[in-house]
């Protein structure tokens, strides 16, 4: 607290000035008028607000937090952690002003993020904290409105990397996500948000790093983790920042020589059928999509695209997809979270039943192909009940086949 203390005292003459904001101004001509205060301010100043933040920032490893949230009427001027899964308020937490939260949030951008936030009303970002003590941290953040105010999530990227046995992987699969065995071929990881896919494929990408030689380029909006290049030579492109866009990324990528593509998140029609196109000339693609089960990820990404083309696609994704690992963060019977996860292996049978459009055949095919690695969620949320790591209760609550679960757990 006493460091706190000292922090804030360090601009208590900025929030006076601060609070003298004209009532006549809302939204963005308000934030305006803050940055040009920002912008008279001393440099001492504006280093004390944004040591404010880093402050609680770095204090989400101690308490063990993937998220803060600040700023905007909806966190009631408190800083909030998001601790295995909760989102509460920091007991010891400052209150801020709203314009005084604002402030300290526009701090953070440069002139280019500020006005790309006031014309957009949102920016997608990475920011870093330089550390004398260890490897630097990073974090993704969003930034938004809430109520003509400013608003922040910021989420924690770890520094360390799961290790890939840690994974659980069968040794078939294993062998479908390495370069070393399979040299094309296209690897979806989903979920929904804050289920871990991005540690998920930051394992995968350091498992080939290290076993490997060869160039993997990275698309993702922002960047988060950042590897070192150990076998590999490891490129690191933001979109917006380093690339215009996901689908541009993809296509410059063609020409820059790489083994591996990972395309951060299959957002849209246009970066599917990139995806597909540049997999399909015989490179190894990884990505993420904000879906729960295999089968839903296949109908994702069918529908995503026009009608018209969605033959054409069906035809193409089942010549491509090697594995899809679809997981939830399941909370223990010890108070924290332990991964879940629902594998499809593209074998001869998984393809044709994408090809026919018999994608509802897939999740029985996941459960009698174990000899090739293959489970559902189901029969992985029970060798965790069997294992006492999570209540059937819980197991019930994360089922995507609730029937099926009950079933299974009987």
């Amino acid at each position: 607290m006493r460091l706190e203390q000292d922090l804030y005292h360090k601009f208590e003459e900025f929030r006076e000035k601060i609070a003298r904001v004209p009532d006549h101004l809302h939204g963005t001509e308000r934030q305006k008028w803050i940055v040009e205060v920002l912008d008279r301010s001393p440099l001492e100043t504006r280093t004390a607000l944004r040591e404010v933040l880093e402050h609680h920032l770095l204090m989400m490893k101690d308490f063990e937090a993937s998220d803060v949230d600040m700023g905007g009427d909806g966190c009631n001027g408190q800083i909030w952690y998001r601790v295995h899964g909760d989102k509460r308020p920091y007991e010891n937490s400052p209150v801020f002003s709203l314009p005084e939260s604002d402030a300290v949030l526009l701090n953070l951008l440069s002139k280019d993020q500020q006005e790309h936030l006031f014309e957009h009303r949102n920016l997608d970002f990475s920011y870093v904290i330089d550390r004398t003590d260890g490897p630097n941290q990073r974090y993704r953040a969003d930034m938004y409105y809430d109520l003509d105010h400013l608003a922040l999530n910021m989420r924690r990227i770890e520094t360390q990397i799961r290790s890939f046995k840690g994974l659980q992987l069968h040794p078939e699969i294993a062998r479908i996500l390495s370069l070393k065995y399979l040299k094309f071929g296209l690897t979806l990881v989903t979920g929904i948000t804050g289920s871990g896919k991005s540690s998920t494929l930051d394992t995968i990408i350091d498992a080939n790093n290290r076993s490997v030689n060869a160039h993997i380029v990275v698309i993702s909006s922002p960047v988060e983790l950042v590897h070192d290049s150990i076998r590999c030579i490891v490129r690191h492109r933001e979109v917006g920042r380093d690339v215009a866009s996901f689908r541009e990324g993809v296509v410059q990528c063609l020409r820059q020589d790489p083994d591996i593509i990972v395309i951060g998140e299959l957002r849209d029609a246009d970066t599917i059928l990139v995806a597909l196109e540049v997999t399909d000339s015989g490179h190894k693609v990884f990505s993420t999509l904000h879906t729960a089960s295999a089968s839903e990820s296949i109908d994702r990404i069918i529908g995503e695209v026009p009608v018209r083309e969605q033959d054409r696609v069906r035809n193409r994704l089942a010549d491509v997809i090697s594995c899809v690992i679809s997981q939830k963060l399941v909370p223990t019977l010890d108070g924290k979270r332990v991964l879940a996860k629902e594998v499809m292996m593209g074998t001869a049978s998984v393809k044709a039943a994408i090809r026919n459009n018999n994608v509802n055949e897939i999740y029985q095919m996941l459960s009698e192909g174990s000899q090739y690695g293959m489970h559902t969620l189901e029969q992985d949320l029970k060798r965790l009940v069997y294992e006492y790591r999570i209540s059937p209760e819980e197991a019930l609550n994360y089922a995507n086949n609730k029937k099926r679960m009950k079933e299974l757990l009987k």
